[in-house]
This record gives structure tokens, sequence and C-alpha cells, in this order.
């Protein structure tokens, strides 16, 4: 028999303690209380959405806890009452105990007790009120097993929603258990999410499918493989992902080995519908979607057009160069897309607001209205009609200071911010609710927006003065071609020394 961790011992005997006694009356669960990171699996159930999409790789920890002897276990619970392990390792180690040591009914049922303690922050709203057909959510926690993030999802009212597969920050991964899939499958039909069309993970950041290096290009294209399947087994058709980075390399031969890793992968996958969806970038160094060119390249090179899409994140789009923050720019901009890629290739957003300036190609998520995009730029998303229908996902921050100074989640933020757009579809822009609530929201982002904008003056100063540099150069190197006249040595070594000068600084 398989040795077995502490906490699995102690589930397993808790389980069948109470098997042959009467269910006791739950307890009254915290309002709105945001579990701390530092709580037990057992005390927190299936979490709630993290705050960054980043963080679930610390929700899914590779730390196994050995099964100790009687004097290690006493050392144990002893360390363990000063300085807990995370919930990330918590809830691996109890998913990775149930597995080994519990029925799948015992696990369920366990399972469903915890996710009764959760609260939900707000009602989800019913999209048939709404006045445009828009689903929004948020990219919540799969921590514990995929069948959490529906959970999540209901938990912050949401209507749509993002996850991560598997570990976002690892290679490899466990497969995806049979118990897991079909709990998604179940729970998403129990509430109302159609996962072909209401759910769009999101790809892992380390794949690269523009890499050059075989064994970087196979380690990538086998890990994209392996979600497509993912999302197939769980009946989700649309898959998001970052196209790649050139590392330096050539931009178009880039962009066709994308197309070529997405038209191998399509022909592994022969009878699916999963799309993958490419999402545009802010364009930062030399990452690829930046520009909806890219996007179009890529596009024009997959053989079956069925099978690819594209994600719009606002703060990318602004971030790149592409206006959305009045109703003019906005037309002009999904004119763009439109003329270049197609809006029949459009499958999602991401809506986040952005803390830095316009066209300053950083990847910096504000919340909304908040940012330098501001209320007015989402008013002319939830109210266009061609994007209705979408799946419309919240990727903002929800850190926010506790009352130790420390930073803390705080979900009822993606609550929040997921009415307030729902609030947006067919309000008057020009009307006093409307710029209330813009004024409020600008006023809360000021301090970060005010940074951010010296810190883009100050980058700004420092490339025109290079600039200058440059140009100086160019001038000295000119006049040093030029051949000096009889009796004009003089004149030319000044020349000479100013371009060294210039060179030199």
């Amino acid at each position: 028999m398989p040795r077995q961790s502490l906490r699995t011992r102690r589930t397993v005997a808790e389980a069948s303690q109470t098997k042959p006694q009467p269910e006791p009356e739950p307890k009254k669960p915290a309002a709105a209380a945001t579990p701390k990171k530092t709580r037990t699996a057992a005390a927190a159930g299936p979490k709630a959405a993290t705050g960054k999409v980043s963080d679930v790789e610390e929700e899914e920890s590779d730390s196994k806890l050995e099964a100790p002897t009687a004097g290690e276990a006493k050392a144990s619970r002893n360390a363990r009452a000063t300085k807990r392990k995370t919930v990330a390792e918590d809830d691996d180690e109890v998913v990775k105990a149930e597995k080994a040591s519990k029925p799948a009914a015992k696990k369920m049922r366990t399972a469903k007790a915890k996710i009764e303690d959760i609260v939900p922050l707000a009602k989800r709203t019913a999209v048939s009120s709404l006045k445009k057909t828009i689903y929004i959510g948020a990219h919540v926690s799969g921590a514990g097993g995929v069948q959490n993030s529906v959970h999540n999802a209901v938990h912050i009212g949401a209507n749509a929603f993002a996850l991560f597969l598997k570990s976002q920050r690892k290679w490899d991964n466990p497969p995806l258990a049979a118990e897991a899939r079909d709990a998604f499958r179940s729970l998403s039909k129990e509430h109302g999410f159609d996962s072909c069309r209401h759910c769009v993970p999101h790809g892992s950041y380390l794949v690269n499918l523009a890499a050059a290096e075989k064994a970087k290009a196979d380690q990538a294209y086998t890990s994209f493989l392996d979600d497509l399947r993912r999302c197939d087994a769980l009946g989700i058709v649309l898959y998001n992902f970052h196209p790649g980075n050139t590392n330096g390399g050539d931009r178009a031969e880039a962009i066709s080995r994308i197309a070529a890793q997405l038209n191998k992968a399509h022909q592994a996958t022969k009878g699916s519908k999963v799309v993958a969806v490419l999402e545009n970038m802010a364009g930062q160094g030399n990452v690829i979607g930046c520009k909806f060119e890219d996007l179009r390249d890529i596009i024009a090179q997959v053989d079956d057009k069925s099978r690819v899409g594209v994600c719009i994140d606002t703060c990318h789009t602004f971030a790149a160069g592409y206006d959305l923050r009045t109703p003019e720019v906005f037309a002009k901009t999904v004119q763009a897309f439109d003329d270049l890629v197609g809006n029949s290739y459009l499958r999602a957003f991401h809506l986040n607001d952005s803390k830095a300036p316009f066209d300053s190609h950083r990847d910096l998520h504000a919340n909304i209205g908040t940012g330098f995009l501001g209320l007015r730029a989402f008013h002319n998303v939830m109210n266009h009609a061609p994007f209705q229908g979408l799946p419309m996902v919240l990727e903002t921050p929800i850190d926010r200071k506790g009352a130790d100074g420390k930073a803390v989640e705080d979900k009822q933020i993606w609550a929040d911010e997921i009415k307030l757009l729902e609030s947006l579809i067919g309000m008057d822009p020009e009307g006093d609710e409307f710029k209330a609530l813009d004024v409020k929201l600008q006023k809360q982002g000021e301090a970060e927006r005010n940074k951010l904008q010296a810190q883009a003056d100050k980058k700004g100063a420092m490339e025109a003065k290079k600039a200058e540099k440059a140009a100086k150069g160019k001038v000295g190197g000119a006049a040093k071609k030029k051949a000096p006249a009889k009796g004009n040595k003089k004149a030319a070594d000044s020349s000479d020394g100013d371009e060294d000068a210039s060179e030199s600084e």
C-alpha cells in the first residue's frame, strides 16, 4: 500500500468518522469574505478566482507531503500551527489524496459540501434581460480541478469565464482526470454555461509556437496540442493563446512557423471543432501580434480557416497604438481590424483598462474606467452591435490593501466590474449617470496614471535625445566623407572631433 500524506490520512479518517452519522447543519459562511492564501484547503474549499491569472501555478504546487512517523507528525502539526502551507499546496495535496484513497462518490460529496460554503458575491444577470446579448465574466481559478472554475465563475456573477486548463508555469502536467472532465461538463450544464461559446481557456505563457530551435518548437507544440485535446474532452470550442516571439529572428519567418504549427495541430486533431484563438498583443520587444497585420498574415497561412480566430484585448489594443476612447477613433480601429483581419474571425474579448498611456507598448492592466482608456472606451465596446454574443473576459487586478497593509485578493472587484459593464449597455454617455461614473473611476486611478505618464514622458525625452544624437552623428559622418578643400584641414579636423564626441556619448 503506498504511503499516504498526513493530510490524506486525516481526510480519510474524517470521512470514515462522519459516514454513519447524520450530516450536521452547515456553518454559516462568512459573507463575501475572501479566503486568505494561507488557509488550508479543507477550510477554504474550492477557491474562487485568483486575482492574477499568472497566480494559477502558485495554486498548483508540485510539493508533496510524505507520511511522517509519530514524532514527526507531532512536529509537523506544531509547525503548521505557526506557518501553514499555501492554499495552492493544500488544494493540490487534497486532490491527490482523494484520488488515491477515496471512492469517487465520497470525493464528490466532500467537494459539494465545500462548494456550499461559497457565498455568491453577485447574482448572475439573465443575459436575456440585457438590451444586447453580452456575456461578461473573468479569468477565474481552476485550482483543484477544472470543474472548480465553473463554481468560481458563478461566485462572481459571471456569464462567461476563462481559466488555465493546467499549470501555465511548467511543461509537465498530469493528464485531465476523468472525474474533473465529467464534473466540468455537468456543472456547466447545471449553471447554464454553453462551454462552446462562454468559456475561453488561456494557453500557457511558456508556449512559443514561433520558436525556431527544434527542441523548443517540439516542446511548445506538444503542450499546445495537449491543450487542444483537453478542450475537446471538456466540450470547449474556443482556445485562446499568445501567438509567439521572434526571439530576434526574422518576423515573417516566425509568423510562418506559427501557422505551420497550427496546421500540424489541426491535422493531429481532425474532426475537432476547437478553434485556436490568437490574442493581439501590446507590442513589447519581439512579440508577434501587436499589429493587426501579424494576425492577418498568420491566418492567411492556416489551411483550415474555420479553426482559427482572434481575441481582442482592449489594453493590448490601446498600448499597441489602436485607439478606442471616442466613438470616432473606435470606429476607425474597428474598421481597420475588419479591413486587415476580418470581423468574421473575432471570437472573444479580454476587457482591461490600461495603466500606461496610448501607444506605450506596455501591457499593464487597470480596472475598468480607472486607466487611460477610460469608461467611454468600454461603453463603445458594450454597445457595438457586431460584438453581441461574444464572450468578454476581465483580466483586471483585484488586489487591495488589507488592514495590515498587505495585498489581499478581493473578488468583489470582479463582481462589481461585471455589473458595471452590463450597466453600460444602452446607457446614455452624455447623461448624468455616465458622467458621474466616469469622474468617480478616473479619480480612483489618477495617482497611478500620473505615475505612468511621468515614466512615459521620461522615456520619450530619452528617446528624443538619442534620436537627436543619432542625427548629429549622421551629419558628422557626411562631413567626414566629404574631402576638405586645400588649406581647410583645421575645419575638417573639427568635424571629425564632433562625430567622435557624438558617438561616444
